[in-house]
């Protein structure tokens, strides 16, 4: 099942394929400013290899290719449209990535998924229309939206449609590409990010150098997996963007001394 998807030209002149040129814009301005992304792309090296866990329609795959050459990217995201336009943008512009069409979690299966045709991004196997319909309205409150607007833009924004993804876990996925190595891990799977780490094995833990994740604070996660990276000798920096201040989304990154 494929749905519609548009051609987009990003701020710096490229052309993508997206789902919605409105949410590759926002994507876009994520990805780039200062923030998450933005400071693990700036410590990339050529050769690196990275492993992009909901990659969505490939906009941080891009900006990390773009930034450092001859990265070995390999792009995981489970929802047929925004995994199709996830293959033609590696195609166009990084045609040495890889791109698989998988949900990453603690084993290999099948898992159900919730996709958000109006906001892929929030997509994901936990999706909670009312969690998620209120991260939307704080957020748009910080961005300086007058509050009349607020309800219309937010009304059956996160309306989802329930099918049914793969599975793969991380390793899983360094054993099938060969990876030696996994300079950077990015994770944005929407409240599935305890799954993502759960799914990586004793013996590949020491592979991994550097994790990025967008984390849900639900129930004491961020403290369970912060806890759980220095376990395995990542040093963790927490923050939370100002636009993103009275919501449970957290920036996470995890690096080794």
């Amino acid at each position: 099942m494929t749905g519609q998807t548009s051609a987009y030209e990003l701020p710096n002149g490229r052309t993508i394929t997206c789902v919605s040129p409105a949410e590759a814009k926002v994507l876009w301005a994520e990805a780039v400013e200062a923030g998450l992304y933005k400071s693990a792309a700036d410590v990339l090296r050529p050769g690196d290899t990275v492993l992009d866990i909901g990659a969505n329609i490939g906009i941080v795959s891009l900006m990390f290719g773009w930034k450092a050459p001859d990265l070995r990217i390999v792009s995981v995201e489970p929802a047929p449209t925004t995994f199709s336009c996830l293959e033609a943008n590696l195609r166009s512009h990084l045609p040495g990535a890889v791109a698989v069409r998988s949900a990453v979690a603690d084993r290999a299966g099948e898992a159900a998924f919730t996709y958000y045709p109006r906001s892929t991004g929030n997509s994901g196997l936990f999706a909670d229309q009312q969690a998620d319909d209120e991260n939307t309205r704080v957020f748009l409150r910080n961005t300086g939206i007058p509050e009349e607007y607020i309800g219309e833009i937010v009304k059956d924004l996160h309306r989802g449609i329930d099918m049914s993804v793969p599975t793969l876990t991380v390793s899983d996925l360094i054993r099938a590409h060969d990876l030696p190595e996994v300079s950077l891990l990015k994770i944005d799977v929407e409240r599935a990010e305890h799954l993502v780490l759960a799914g990586v094995e004793d013996e590949h833990w020491p592979l991994i150098g550097h994790i990025v994740a967008e984390v849900h604070d639900e129930a004491g996660r961020l403290r369970t997996l912060a806890d759980l990276l220095e376990r395995h000798g990542f040093t963790v920096a927490v923050n939370q963007q100002p636009k993103l201040a009275g919501t449970d989304l957290y920036e996470l990154a995890a690096t080794r001394p």
